[in-house]
């Protein structure tokens, strides 16, 4: 019988923090002042990820996280509605119940969505390298719809989920090695416009708005290539924001309102897009 050698008690210097490995000492990765170098590795892991998969050209969707597929959307308002047989005058239930049906009425959203990501995916996408590749925030509603578009024909699409206090994982239709996670928002929204061709933003609240008006403003100081903005759903865009106001108002240029336009169908999203990069210099004048 063999008894089993006990092992050699570490040396003293081994146990001291000082002495670990500089990049093997998450204690001193996560300072405060290592700050800096906490963004460079989040912007160049997935740079160096995007290059070995050859991605030249992205196509960024953005869009609301509520927005659903049209069945997720029914079964949701089924479930208020069965609680409500309970409760039929509790006022919480009834809101909920307003919310939903104002939902499920912006769930063709999730379909066009789903339609965009195919149409574009399957026109662009070769054995040579990967052009105009579907990016979303990598989490549900109208991103999962366009990772879902590309995956239905099998092609490639980029999910840049983002670290939040609230529970949030990646939908299931991201190419897996091209699915990262962010903690800082900054160095997120570079990779989303670093190789954009377009972005494409569907209805949403503010996490869309957000991600919207950093888009106008970079192209509005030219802090970035020109790329099409398209506001997907024009009543829906339309109802939120008065653009005219912000001209009237002298807070914009009238010039301003030619950094987007509206579409309705993904057909005409992609339409768009096609037009405005076989032009030298953008859009011709509408």
């Amino acid at each position: 019988m063999t008894t089993k050698k006990k092992p050699s008690p570490k040396k003293w210097w081994e146990t001291e923090p000082s002495y670990r490995l500089a990049f093997e000492d998450n204690d001193l990765l996560m300072k405060d002042e290592l700050r800096g170098v906490r963004l460079q590795l989040e912007l160049v892991k997935t740079e160096l990820s995007l290059l070995e998969h050859n991605i030249r050209s992205t196509i960024v969707v953005f869009g609301g996280t509520r927005i659903s597929a049209p069945d997720d959307c029914k079964k949701k308002i089924k479930e208020i509605e069965a609680e409500l047989k309970d409760n039929p005058r509790d006022p919480v239930l009834l809101n909920k119940l307003l919310i939903a049906r104002r939902v499920i009425a912006k769930s063709d959203f999730y379909n066009e969505a789903r339609r965009f990501a195919e149409l574009v995916s399957r026109e662009s996408q070769n054995g040579n390298g990967a052009e105009y590749v579907i990016v979303t925030g990598g989490g549900p509603g109208i991103m999962e719809a366009a990772n879902r578009g590309a995956h239905d024909i099998g092609a490639k699409s980029i999910g840049l989920n983002i670290t939040l206090p609230m529970e949030q994982q990646p939908n299931e239709y991201i190419t897996p090695d091209l699915c990262f996670q962010f903690h800082y928002f900054a160095v997120r929204k570079m990779h989303f416009l670093m190789r954009a061709k377009a972005l494409v933003a569907f209805p949403g609240g503010y996490g869309t708005l957000d991600e919207l008006f950093e888009g106008l403003t970079l192209l509005q100081t030219t802090k970035t290539q020109k790329i099409p903005i398209i506001l997907f759903g024009k009543n829906y865009w339309t109802q939120l924001i008065n653009f005219d106001f912000l001209v009237a108002e002298g807070t914009i240029d009238p010039e301003d309102l030619a950094l987007f336009r509206y579409a309705d169908t993904a057909e005409q999203t992609w339409e768009m897009i096609q037009e405005f990069n076989k032009e030298p210099i953008g859009w011709k004048e509408a």
